[in-house]
């Protein structure tokens, strides 16, 4: 009989380790963070994990406050629970449970980078390098024994979005040569060095504003560690502006930090506190989202928009 596994996870980023499994494995159960609202009327919108386990059959289980529901999961009698983002903390008895453990699938080298928000923390940090770790979970964020580990170069290219995708089927990989180990008691249990622990806490709303008093390595990594979820925000006119994409300047020029000082086919140039940055990529509120070269096409007069200065929202 194949490894009965209860699988918890909610977002895009679990669902190809979802999909290994279900090939692999039988995968009993779906937990995943209950549906959100996405239009006027209330609608629900299906969370990624919960449309998978839909699709083969699977039974889903969406509790508000899984410490105070688990008890469902415990009879499906799993032999192991595989936890990948699912976004609440997991009670000690189902932790205590299954007969070859609870492990997670984490977006970050550990004990670098604990929380719930690592990819986005490796970019904004401007790291060379991150990973996916396998380990068994604990009661305390992220400390669990490290099972298995594996690393990737982060490019000067990569975004959020691009970062995700990548750690995503790194983990899925690592993760499927893993539990053979584990089954067959042949895995490392390696223990976290705590004075090593750094932490990537989810994103709080007042840190996606750009400060372009801030050195342009800082906003660029900014910009590109909170794209496309949640976006790089600054102020257009009185009107949110959200910045998906930039890229760094050697030209220097005269004026305020946030001023665009310059118009070129690809992009505005926006002066900072120690160069400029060409920004690409937009949002203006209430708009879609659209390349800057693209927005340009819709102005007649472009050299309105110079000398205007990015982050005032009383404008």
């Amino acid at each position: 009989m194949k490894l009965k596994i209860v699988f918890m996870g909610t977002p895009n980023f679990a669902v190809p380790i979802l999909e290994a499994l279900i090939k692999e494995y039988n995968v009993v159960l779906v937990v995943s963070q209950p549906d959100k609202e996405y239009s006027r009327k209330k609608e629900l919108l299906p969370t990624k994990t919960k449309m998978v386990a839909i699709k083969h059959n699977i039974d889903v289980f969406q509790p508000v406050k899984i410490k105070d529901e688990y008890q469902k999961i415990l009879e499906y009698e799993p032999d192991m629970i595989i936890t990948c983002a699912y976004g609440q903390i997991i009670p000690k008895e189902l932790l205590d449970y299954p007969k070859y453990g609870a492990i997670n699938v984490h977006g970050s080298l550990l004990p670098k980078l604990r929380g719930g928000a690592p990819i986005h923390r490796a970019l904004i940090n401007g790291d060379d390098e991150t990973g996916v770790t396998i380990m068994y979970m604990s009661y305390k964020m992220d400390a669990g024994d490290i099972i298995s580990q594996r690393k990737i170069s982060i490019e000067d290219t990569d975004n959020v979005d691009t970062l995700f995708t990548k750690l995503s089927y790194l983990g899925r990989d690592l993760l499927m040569e893993t539990i053979p180990l584990i089954i067959n008691n042949k895995n490392l249990r390696i223990k976290q060095n705590e004075e090593e622990v750094t932490y990537g806490l989810n994103i709080k709303k007042e840190e996606e504003i750009i400060d372009f008093n801030d050195t342009k390595i800082n906003i660029f990594n900014k910009i590109r560690g909170l794209s496309s979820i949640p976006g790089a925000y600054t102020y257009l006119n009185g009107k949110i502006l959200k910045i998906y994409s930039a890229s760094i300047l050697d030209k220097e020029y005269k004026g305020k930090n946030g001023q665009i000082v310059d118009v070129t086919r690809e992009g505005l140039v926006v002066k900072v506190k120690d160069g400029s940055l060409l920004i690409t990529d937009i949002k203006i509120e209430g708009k879609g989202r659209v390349l800057v070269k693209d927005y340009l096409n819709g102005i007649k007069d472009k050299t309105s928009l110079l000398n205007i200065v990015l982050g005032d929202k009383n404008e």
